[in-house]
């Protein structure tokens, strides 16, 4: 027996009449009661079904049940309003984001992910660019390690830095750069701001060329070069073009083909060169090659951002390290500079660099310092401190700058030594190829000319991850495993 009389309704109202509820006890009514609120699974359907509960009440609708959702379900069923189906499809469609696609992943991260999988016991991950002692571990020098302690007693406060940096750390980021005989540096022809790191470095650079640099949107990239350098110009809204760099035949620089492309590169265009330690390749020109790269340079009177990423850590001298950047102001060619201390004081993690503008003559410098505060000011205020003040301690203790100075030699040492061993373990092992190459590229990465395929089965039969161009993170090989991986190289190339 229905245990309520619907009131009938107008000829105004279209909804048809309320269908009898039939009284239920124990759970049955427990789940009469709770089915409107398991269908209405957002907030929004269940409030809409609360409401419709007191409009059917205030219309007279007499429920025996203790809430009023029965009748909001009566209710709601009869204007045609459960269709939490259509609802969710209405939400999904309506969504600002859904367009947005799944993004590529990281080639790095990738490698990173698949080796973290693997239970191999053997396994190797030469994808990450990450300083490795000769256990596999990541190393915190000892001169970073005091200078932090000098922090920590000193009780420094944790203010703001100026929109340029810490002064300290950007006047000794010059001069670690210049040289500290350095013409532009002494004169103060040149203006440096700390930046977050090479990567924020560079972008501070691309940003101030798209904004400053009239004559040309075209930057000449060498080919190939570090992945994150197209990113970085393309989104400051610069174009991108490439120079011939490296031979894949011979594993070594094509420098032929470099000089004859940027002899035609349109004059007052950007070239981007890197300092050392060519990243991916590994391959430098010879001071002979980059005083010739300078005078074509400045005969098509091109602009050159130099990268420079890992000074004293390519070769253990910071001074050779650094000369093609010398050389080339020598010459009356004002560079634009990024630096970064990730590699060469592994201050991964601490996000400290530099930028660097050499201009004219000082009153064009204050001016150059001006607009760069105005770019940086809107993308992230100012600079993160901690690392900008170890670096600073650093370099300007000259008992911590002279230990830093043994130390990143210790680390460009012991990556040279895994080189050697490399190729020594892989004549070994029988290796009829030959692997000059490995020893006369420099610094942390080294494109070892492996193919994609033989890439794939050192992943799948050896658990040696890299990515699949063949470039290897020299920082990740020890004494304990280059055995190891020559033995798995000869394997997949003889």
């Amino acid at each position: 027996m229905a245990q309520y009389s619907p009131v009938r309704p107008t000829a105004s109202q279209s909804s048809p009449p309320l269908q009898p509820v039939r009284r239920r006890t124990g759970r049955a009514a427990r789940l009469q009661v709770a089915l409107p609120a398991a269908r209405g699974r957002d907030v929004a359907a269940r409030g809409r079904m609360r409401g419709a509960g007191r409009e059917a009440l205030g219309r007279g609708v007499k429920c025996t049940l203790a809430s009023p959702l029965a009748a909001a379900m009566a209710l709601l069923h009869s204007h045609r309003l459960l269709t939490a189906p259509r609802f969710a499809a209405a939400a999904r469609t309506s969504s600002w984001w859904s367009h947005v696609e799944m993004g590529p992943p990281d080639p790095i991260l990738g490698v990173t992910e698949a080796f973290k999988r693997d239970t191999n016991s053997k396994k190797m991950n030469l994808g990450v660019g990450a300083y490795r002692d000769d256990n596999g571990k990541p190393y915190v020098l000892n001169c970073v390690r005091k200078a932090e302690a000098m922090i920590a007693s000193k009780k420094m406060d944790k203010e703001y830095l100026p929109i340029g940096g810490l002064a300290d750390f950007t006047r000794a980021s010059a001069e670690l750069a210049l040289g500290e005989n350095s013409e532009a540096f002494k004169s103060g022809r040149y203006v440096t701001v700390q930046g977050i790191s090479g990567t924020g470095s560079l972008r501070i650079g691309a940003n101030f060329l798209q904004r400053f640099f009239k004559s040309s949107r075209d930057v000449y990239l060498p080919k190939p070069s570090w992945g994150n350098h197209t990113p970085i110009f393309r989104d400051a809204g610069l174009q991108l073009q490439a120079y011939r760099y490296y031979d894949p035949k011979t594993c070594s620089l094509d420098f032929s083909g470099a000089m004859d492309d940027i002899s035609k590169i349109p004059e007052k265009s950007i070239i981007l060169l890197h300092a050392c330690a060519h990243n991916p390749t590994g391959v430098d020109p010879r001071q002979e090659q980059w005083k010739e790269l300078a005078a074509m340079v400045k005969k098509r009177n091109l602009l050159v951002y130099f990268d420079m990423a890992y000074q004293g850590f390519a070769s253990g001298d910071i001074n050779r390290d650094a000369w093609a950047v010398r050389y080339f102001i020598e010459q009356g060619i004002n560079v634009i500079l990024s630096q970064s201390y990730a590699k060469n004081m592994g201050l991964y993690g601490e996000r400290a660099g530099a930028f660097t503008v050499i201009c004219s003559d000082a009153e064009e410098a204050k001016r150059v310092e001006s607009q760069l505060k105005i770019l940086i000011r809107p993308m992230y205020s100012n600079p993160p401190l901690n690392g900008a003040r170890i670096a600073s301690i650093i370099l300007n203790t000259p008992d911590l700058r002279k230990e830093w100075l043994v130390e990143v030699k210790g680390m460009a040492d012991r990556i040279i030594s895994m080189r050697t061993q490399l190729v020594s373990n892989l004549k070994k092992e029988g290796s009829s190829h030959n692997w000059q190459h490995i020893t006369d590229q420099i610094g942390m990465f080294c494109f070892t000319g492996l193919k994609p395929e033989q890439v794939e089965r050192l992943i799948k039969e050896f658990s040696i991850y890299m990515t699949k161009d063949g470039r290897i993170s020299v920082a990740g090989v020890t004494s304990g495993n280059v055995g190891y991986l020559a033995h798995a190289i000869h394997q997949v190339t003889k």
